[in-house]
């Protein structure tokens, strides 16, 4: 029984490892630049995106092709510009963790 708590508890820690790196991935992949979690930059506040998209099935689908892909039109004149440097996994990580912000 201790081995099976242990291992639900270390798969519980895994799978929330993600979600605690994605600040700084959001840094390392220089997201920041543009974008802030609360206050808009260049680009939109991640809560207000996060409040825009909140309930949409397909929006980490959708938001992870405009982080890598960039886009234009959403939120005013200024476009995303693409991402090449983000994979796919890690455009998924990244838009996960903005739809939680508030």
């Amino acid at each position: 029984m201790k081995r099976n708590a242990l291992v639900t508890i270390v798969i519980a820690c895994m799978a929330a490892a993600p979600a605690w790196a994605n600040p700084e991935l959001a840094q390392k992949k220089n997201c920041m630049a543009c974008h802030a979690v609360a206050t808009k930059v260049i680009g939109p506040a991640y809560k207000d995106v996060a409040a825009k998209y909140a309930g949409q099935p397909d929006a980490v689908a959708k938001l992870s092709q405009k982080v890598m892909k960039g886009g234009s039109g959403v939120w005013g004149a200024v476009p995303m510009p693409a991402n090449p440097q983000v994979t796919e996994a890690e455009a998924k990580q990244l838009v996960q963790w903005i739809l939680t912000t508030k």
